[in-house]
């Protein structure tokens, strides 16, 4: 079983495209692409949390079904654009605002919005968050997940470690080193 991250899909949401100028023709395309990545990568035995803004504009019926067909046991930490309908879908196997974890002995840190400061910052804990699509100038120790950062795909703690030379295409503005 491995553990993945991710946040940021904006499922569902015309105004993703253009405001994080994603390279997709349409919504139905940038969903379908970002499902087949997430199945491609996530096994069923696999874990994920999601680190907020799983959908918008999506009828909860079809954010449900959605959320059923991606792979893996599924964690939400809520984003500012969950609202009640995607806290309550059944598909999530906890929904929280805010959680620590250990990966591979490593304390992580998981919420939506970026810190300042967080628990065990200078101890080796990391922060991992969503919301800035990039756009923050990551810190030593925080990663954004999103998508829009990681070829719009779930990763792992290895993959977040890689030097940004080495990352895989996606790897951007918004992943510092940790």
């Amino acid at each position: 079983m491995a553990v993945y991250f991710t946040s940021d899909t904006h499922f569902g949401h015309a105004g993703a495209l253009s405001r994080f100028r994603r390279p997709f023709p349409s919504v139905a395309a940038m969903d379908e692409a970002m499902e087949a990545a997430w199945n491609a990568t996530v096994g069923p035995d696999d874990e994920v949390w999601f680190l907020g803004d799983f959908a918008l504009r999506l009828k909860p019926d079809a954010a449900g079904a959605l959320l059923e067909r991606l792979n893996g046991t599924k964690h939400l930490v809520a984003g500012n654009n969950d609202g009640p309908p995607t806290l309550k879908l059944p598909g999530w196997a906890s929904v929280q605002h805010y959680a620590e974890i250990v990966v591979d002995g490593t304390l992580l840190v998981l919420c939506h919005y970026p810190f300042r400061t967080w628990n065990g910052m200078y101890k080796g804990a990391l922060n991992l968050h969503g919301h800035s699509h990039g756009q923050l100038k990551g810190m030593t120790r925080q990663v954004d997940v999103g998508v829009d950062v990681w070829g719009f795909r779930p990763v792992t703690l290895a993959e977040l470690r890689k030097p940004k030379r080495a990352r895989a295409a996606g790897a951007a503005a918004g992943a510092a080193t940790i």
